[in-house]
């Protein structure tokens, strides 16, 4: 309940993960919880200098997170020990870094050029013989990173291609560690 609390009173939530035993199923419950907050996420890793590592052991163990916290996985995660003070001013610098990007105001012109060029580069799907064409793209003025998409058929867009245009607005705009809402309205 405590970090329930002090969850809703945070921007941005350093989930720690052990490193000995992985995502378990009470961080997998509370990363989703923060998602659905729409906080900023940064994933630590405590405890890395007891693990026995080889070449690529990080890039594993990175691999592993983000693939059990599909499909929101483009979140910084940063290894570290608390008893070794490792990587302990990495993880608050992150923290801020995100805070920036969760924060950040995008011209709407700028996420037009960008928007309109990758949706001219992946067309949406036709949906019972109706051609979706999306006009316009602007951010809108919320508290987290919010973008309304304007098209003559909004209703008809899929799932598949909602998550197409968010993967490109984190591509272009860096949006690393921070939970996205996309809106489709009618043009």
């Amino acid at each position: 309940m405590r970090a329930i609390k002090a969850m809703d009173d945070a921007d941005v939530c350093l989930l720690l993960i052990d490193a000995q035993t992985g995502v378990e199923q009470q961080d997998l419950n509370i990363f989703r919880l923060a998602v659905k907050k729409k906080k900023g996420i940064v994933v630590l890793v405590n405890k890395w200098d007891l693990l026995d590592k080889e070449t690529n052991t990080a890039r594993d163990y990175t691999e592993a997170i983000k693939r059990s916290l599909s499909p929101f996985s483009d979140v910084p995660i940063i290894f570290i020990s608390a008893t070794e003070k490792q990587r302990i001013f990495k993880a608050i610098e992150t923290a801020l870094d995100v805070y920036a990007r969760k924060s950040q105001r995008i011209a709407t012109n700028v996420i037009n050029e960008v928007m309109l060029a990758a949706v001219e580069r992946y067309h949406p799907p036709a949906v019972r013989g109706n051609f979706i064409k999306i006009k316009y793209v602007t951010q809108l003025p919320t508290r987290n990173p919010s973008f309304a998409f304007f098209a003559n058929h909004p209703n008809d867009i899929k799932q598949p291609y909602r998550q197409y245009l968010e993967n490109q607005l984190r591509q272009q705009f860096n949006f690393c560690g921070v939970p996205l809402t996309i809106y489709f309205r009618q043009k």
